[in-house]
């Protein structure tokens, strides 16, 4: 649920506007939540192909979606203050940040392990969107916040969600395909 529109404020720096947007992804349509998700996505697949073996790859797993929460918020806010949206589709930083959540057990199941690590993708992926979508108790409750923290808090109790599931479903995977 979209907060009432406002009066728009003070501009906010491009680089604002840049996080927010998920760096241009927010802007794809239809569905820039998940636009901006898949971005995301590919993004940490990416990173975590090209950190492979590194013993920092945990390490970086972890803090990349702790900082894009924190750089999330202060975007997502001040994007919200310009144009007077309570929540606007195009501000995906916080997908950004939930799906990163919603990754992380893979660093440490032994999913980027195997030969078709990428299939182990699809499941945070799913149940990322299906949390943020259907927004239960938590994340509808984080969504209420004002500004930038309610824009990205909803989508980080949705990682967070996605994130309990992904680990024991992955295990499971893990041993019946391997």
């Amino acid at each position: 649920m979209a907060a009432a529109p406002s009066p728009p404020g003070p501009p906010a720096p491009r680089l604002a506007w840049w996080i927010a947007t998920g760096f241009g992804s927010g802007r794809l349509r239809p569905a820039p939540g998940t636009w901006g998700s898949l971005a995301a996505l590919l993004v940490w697949a990416l990173g975590m192909h090209l950190l492979r073996g590194h013993p920092a790859t945990a390490l970086l797993g972890c803090a990349a979606p702790l900082l894009m929460t924190g750089l999330g918020i202060w975007a997502s806010d001040r994007v919200v203050m310009e144009t007077g949206l309570g929540d606007p589709a195009f501000v995906v930083a916080d997908e950004w940040a939930g799906q990163w959540i919603a990754l992380v057990p893979l660093l440490f199941t032994g999913a980027l392990q195997t030969p078709r690590w990428a299939w182990h993708l699809v499941v945070p992926f799913l149940l990322f969107r299906l949390f943020d979508i259907w927004k239960p108790g938590p994340v509808d409750a984080a969504q209420r916040l004002p500004g930038g923290w309610g824009v990205v808090l909803d989508d980080v109790v949705a990682g967070l969600f996605a994130a309990l599931l992904t680990w024991p479903l992955e295990v499971v995977l893990l041993h019946r395909l391997h």
